[in-house]
């Protein structure tokens, strides 16, 4: 359930259609993604005890492959639109705020492009199949992160080279 302040997720999520690599097509700006960053794609996979494995792979600025593994939780009572995410080693995952939010925002019926955003409307991600969508579909999904109370006016958009970041 959503408090009013915050953006709208999508009411369930099919966690294990949403599975799977998705191309970045934008987001806004963050420490962890560089803007000289491109080819960036998240994996994701369910481990054995329900958690999702997260794979974040990307070129920097250079052209050097940079990979960071990380682990999903479904918030309860979320319909799997609502997750965390730790990208912090075993040990120290129990640590406070160590943990990020990562909401699904928008998702298309068939599960080829999707609007991920946090609470704080902070970061947001549009993501794809494919490493292009057309312009409607990129503007209809980016109208709705507006009418959900984002700015994009620092919105990168991620160029993809058609280079695996390995």
């Amino acid at each position: 359930m959503n408090k009013p302040d915050e953006p709208r997720t999508v009411p369930s999520l099919e966690l294990h259609r949403y599975l799977g690599t998705w191309y970045e097509i934008a987001r806004l700006p963050e420490r962890h993604e560089p803007a000289d960053y491109t080819d960036i794609t998240a994996t994701y996979t369910l481990n054995d005890d329900g958690s999702v494995r997260v794979d974040n792979r990307a070129l920097d600025g250079e052209g050097e492959p940079e990979q960071v593994v990380g682990e999903a939780t479904v918030v309860d009572g979320s319909g799997n639109a609502k997750l965390e995410v730790s990208f912090m080693p075993d040990g120290l995952k129990w640590i406070p705020f160590t943990k990020g939010d990562y909401w699904v925002l928008r998702v298309d019926d068939d599960y080829r492009t999707a609007l991920v955003g946090t609470p704080n409307r902070k970061y947001l991600w549009l993501l794809s199949r494919t490493p292009s969508i057309e312009a409607a579909t990129r503007r209809s999904f980016l109208d709705t992160a507006v009418q959900e109370g984002y700015d994009l006016a620092e919105l990168i958009m991620t160029p993809h080279r058609g280079i695996v970041a390995a």
